[in-house]
C-alpha cells in the first residue's frame, strides 16, 4: 500500500470510514439500550475534531428495517449536532447527480442545497438490516436523505442488470470515483456476477488518474456455495474496497494478491452477537487519499462496551472432572465461577484506563459438556451476576457436538432437519424452506411452486412483514400455470395435467432469472394490494359513517313509514351487506314474484355495504379455488339468483346471463383481481370458455 504524507493540504481527502453501527440495537434493554447512540455520537465527534471532508458509511446504520421513533429521533439529533455548521466543504462533485441519486426526490448532494448548511456530508449505502421495503420501497435512510442530513447512494432496483455509476469527487488535484452497492441477497448477486450482469462504469476521461473507492455490504466469508461474494468477482481497477456486513474488525487494508486491490473491513461499532469475532477491539478508520496514494489511520472507539469470551472443554480436564463422580456438577459450577471472575477482573482493568467505557462488561463462557457430563442450572448461576455484567441471562452457554445417525421410516420432524448454527452465524428463512422440502416425504412436496420461490415469499413474510406475499405468489403461479395449460390445449385428464405441470415447474427451476422476476412481480402485487386494501377500508368506513349520519338526520316519521313499506327485507339486506354482499340486489327487493333487483332498488333507499378486505387464503385453498373455478367456468344458459326477503320460499327471481348482478361463489376464497374491482362487487371475473380444456357441461348454477 502506498502511503501519503500525514501533512494535510488542499489536495488530500480526509474520509471517516465506519460500517454496521446498528442504531437501536437492544434499545429497550435497561443496561445496553443506549450503547449504539453513545458510540454513534463518538464517531461523529471524531469526524468533527479531525475536520474530515466527508463521512462514508458501509451499511446497517439502523438495526431494524422499521426503526422506532426514539431511534430515528436520536439519529436526527446527532447528525444535526455534528454535521451541520458554517465550515465550508472543500471538494466538488463532477458527475451527474441526477444519476447518482436518481431514487431521491432531491437528486443532488445535501451540502449544495441552498436551504441547508452542511459542514460534514455523510454518504451511505443501505445494508441488509435497513434495506428498502414496502409498497414504495423506502428505507430509513430515505428519511434522512429527504431531511437533507445524509446522501443515500448505491441503490439498485433491477434484478436483470446492475450498472454502478460512480460519484466523481475532486479536491485540488485529487480525484475520487466513489462506487457503492447496497445490500442485495447474496445468491442473487452471486449469480448476476457469474452471468456478467454487474457493470462498474468508469469516467471517460483520464481513467487512470482516478482513485477508485468501492463500498459494498455483502457476505465476505463463505457461508455456502453461493451465499457470499468472492473478492475475485470485483473489477481489478478498484484501488480500495470498504467491506461492510462483516462485524469482525479488520480495518487495516489487506491486499488481494489476484486482483491487486486492497480490502478494508471496519467491522461493527457495537456487539450484536456473542461470538469471538465481536470480541475484537472496535475501530473506525480515517482514510487519507492524495492522488493515487492512500493511508488508513485506525481510531479506537472508547465508548464500546467491553466483551470477553472464553471456551471450556470439560473433557480436556480429566484430572478435575470425572463424569462418574456424583459431585461433578458442583465442581463444574465452581470452575465456571472462577473463570467468570477472572474475566471480570480483566474487564475492570481495561475500564480503569478508559473512563468513557461503560461500567458493566459483556461476559460469555461457552462450555462443551460432551463426554457424559450434565449442565447445571444457568438461571441460578446468572442470578449471582445480575448487578455485575450487562448480559446476566446468557453468560453461560452449554453445547456439545454429537454425531447424527440417519434414521429411516420415521415421521418427518422439522426441528431435527435444522442443524444448530455456528455461533455468530445467521440461519436464513429461505434456507430452512429449501432444506425442509429437500428432506420431506413425497406426499408433502411442492407440485406447482418451486422451493426457491416459496423461500423468497416466506422470507418477505417474515422479515419485511408482507402479509400477502405467500398468497400473491400462489395466485401468480396459478395464473401462469393455467395460461400455460390453455396454450398447450392439454386434455382434461388428471395424469396428463400433472405431467404438464411437472414439466412446466422443472423448466422454471432451470430458468432462475425468470423465477426471480416472477417472485419480484408477486411481491410488487402484494405491496400494491396491501396499500389498496388500506385505502378501501378507510374509504368504506367514512361512507358508512356518512350514511349513519343521514339516517339520524332524517324525519322519524318518514323513517318509520319507509321501514313499514319495505318490510323485513331491508334489515336483512343490510346485515348481509356488511358481510360484503350487494345490498341493492339482495336486501332492497320487495315481496312478489318476478320483481327485479333494479326495480326494487328504485323504490327504496339503498345503503353501501362496509367493504372488508379479502381474506388471505392458504395454499391448499388456492388450489381448491382454482379447481372450483374451472367447474364453474362453463355455465351456459341461465343462472338463478335467490332473493331472500325472509318470507316465502317461492320468492325467487330468474336473471339472464346478460344481467350485471354479481354472482357469489360458494368458495372460501376467490382468485379475482382486487385491483380492477370494487370491494362492494367482489366476484369472479369469468374469462372466455371457448378454449378452456377443463370445461364441463353444466346447464345452470344456483348461487346463495
Amino acid at each position: 500500500m502506498s502511503a501519503v504524507n500525514s501533512q494535510d493540504d488542499e489536495d488530500t481527502f480526509k474520509i471517516l470510514v465506519a460500517t454496521d453501527i446498528h442504531l437501536g440495537y437492544l434499545e429497550k434493554d435497561p443496561v445496553r439500550g443506549n450503547d449504539t447512540f453513545v458510540t454513534f455520537n463518538e464517531i461523529l465527534d471524531h469526524a468533527q475534531k479531525n475536520e474530515v471532508d466527508f463521512i462514508l458509511l458501509g451499511g446497517d446504520l439502523f438495526h431494524d428495517n422499521k426503526p422506532s421513533r426514539k431511534t430515528v429521533h436520536s439519529c436526527l439529533e446527532s447528525l444535526r449536532k455534528y454535521c451541520m455548521g458554517d465550515r465550508p466543504v472543500q471538494f466538488e462533485i463532477l458527475s451527474d447527480q441526477a444519476v447518482n441519486f436518481h431514487h431521491s426526490k432531491f437528486p443532488w448532494v445535501n451540502y449544495q442545497d441552498e436551504n441547508l448548511n452542511i459542514s460534514i456530508p455523510v454518504f451511505s449505502i443501505h445494508g441488509n438490516h435497513d434495506d428498502p421495503t414496502g409498497a414504495d420501497a423506502l428505507c430509513a435512510l430515505d428519511i434522512l436523505s429527504c431531511a437533507g442530513l445524509l446522501n443515500h447512494f448505491g441503490r439498485s432496483t433491477s434484478v436483470e442488470k446492475i450498472d454502478i455509476s460512480p460519484i466523481l469527487l475532486r479536491k485540488g488535484r485529487t480525484k475520487i470515483a466513489l462506487y457503492g452497492l447496497g445490500a442485495i441477497p447474496d445468491e442473487r448477486l452471486y449469480r448476476m456476477f457469474v452471468n456478467k450482469q454487474v457493470t462498474m462504469l468508469r469516467p471517460k476521461e483520464d481513467e487512470d488518474s482516478w482513485f477508485n473507492l468501492f463500498v459494498i455490504h455483502q457476505n465476505r466469508s463463505k457461508h455456502g456455495a453461493t451465499n457470499y461474494i468472492p473478492e475475485q468477482f470485483l473489477d481489478d481497477f478498484i484501488d480500495l474496497v470498504v467491506w461492510g456486513h462483516e462485524h469482525e474488525c479488520k480495518i487495516a487494508p489487506f491486499q488481494n494478491e489476484q486482483q491487486r486491490f486492497y480490502v478494508s473491513q471496519p467491522g461493527s461499532s457495537v456487539v450484536t452477537s456473542l461470538s469471538p469475532g465481536e470480541a475484537m477491539k472496535k475501530h473506525i478508520g480515517l482514510l487519507h487519499v492524495k492522488g493515487k496514494k492512500m493511508k488508513m489511520e485506525k481510531i479506537a472507539l472508547e465508548t464500546v462496551r467491553t466483551f470477553h469470551i472464553e471456551d471450556i472443554v470439560l473433557a480436556d480436564h480429566p484430572d478435575l472432572f470425572n463424569p462418574d463422580n456424583p459431585n461433578v456438577t458442583q465442581a463444574i459450577q465452581a470452575f465456571c465461577m472462577e473463570k467468570v471472575e477472572l474475566m471480570l477482573d480483566n474487564a475492570e482493568r481495561e475500564r480503569l484506563g478508559n473512563p468513557r467505557q461503560p461500567e458493566k462488561p459483556i461476559i460469555r463462557l461457552r462450555v462443551n459438556y460432551a463426554g457424559g457430563f450434565e449442565p447445571f442450572s444457568v438461571h441460578r448461576f446468572s442470578q449471582k451476576y445480575m448487578h455485575r455484567v450487562a448480559n446476566p441471562k446468557d453468560i453461560i452457554q452449554f453445547f456439545r457436538h454429537r454425531e447424527q445417525k440417519e434414521k429411516k421410516d420415521i415421521d418427518l420432524n422439522f426441528g431435527k432437519l435444522v442443524s444448530r448454527p455456528a455461533e455468530g452465524m445467521t440461519l436464513r428463512v429461505e434456507d430452512l424452506v429449501k432444506q425442509y422440502f429437500q428432506t420431506a416425504e413425497k406426499k408433502v412436496q411442492l407440485s406447482l411452486l418451486t422451493e426457491r420461490g416459496m423461500g423468497e415469499a416466506v422470507q418477505e413474510f417474515v422479515d419485511k412483514e408482507e402479509k400477502d406475499a405467500i398468497e400473491e405468489l400462489v395466485k401468480f403461479q396459478l395464473e401462469k400455470t393455467q395460461r400455460f395449460l390453455k396454450e398447450r390445449r392439454t386434455d382434461a385428464e388428471e395424469e396428463k395435467i400433472d405431467e404438464e405441470v411437472r414439466k412446466f415447474r422443472e423448466s422454471r427451476k432451470k430458468n432462475t432469472e425468470e423465477e426471480d422476476k416472477e417472485v419480484r412481480e408477486a411481491m410488487i402485487r402484494a405491496r400494491a394490494h396491501r396499500s389498496e386494501d388500506e385505502v378501501l377500508v378507510a374509504a368504506s368506513s367514512d361512507e358508512d359513517s356518512m350514511d349513519m349520519e343521514m339516517i339520524g338526520a332524517g324525519n322519524p316519521s318518514d323513517g318509520l313509514s319507509s321501514t313499514l313499506s319495505r318490510g323485513r327485507g331491508r334489515a336483512r339486506g343490510r346485515a348481509r351487506g356488511a358481510r360484503g354482499q350487494n345490498s341493492t340486489a339482495r336486501g332492497s327487493s320487495r315481496r312478489g314474484r318476478g320483481t327485479t333487483s333494479q326495480e326494487s332498488a328504485s323504490s327504496s333507499r339503498s345503503y353501501k355495504p362496509v367493504s372488508v378486505p379479502a381474506k388471505n387464503m392458504s395454499i391448499v385453498d388456492a388450489f381448491r379455488s382454482s379447481k372450483t373455478d374451472h367447474s364453474l367456468n362453463s355455465f351456459q344458459s341461465y343462472s338463478e339468483d335467490i332473493i331472500d326477503v325472509d318470507s316465502d320460499p317461492e320468492d325467487t327471481s330468474f336473471v339472464p346471463p346478460s344481467s350485471k348482478v354479481n354472482q357469489r361463489l360458494p368458495t372460501k376464497s376467490s382468485l379475482s383481481k382486487r385491483g380492477s374491482q370494487s370491494q362492494a362487487s367482489r366476484g369472479v371475473d369469468f374469462e372466455s370458455d371457448e378454449d378452456d380444456p377443463f370445461m364441463s357441461p353444466v346447464t345452470s348454477r344456483r348461487t346463495k
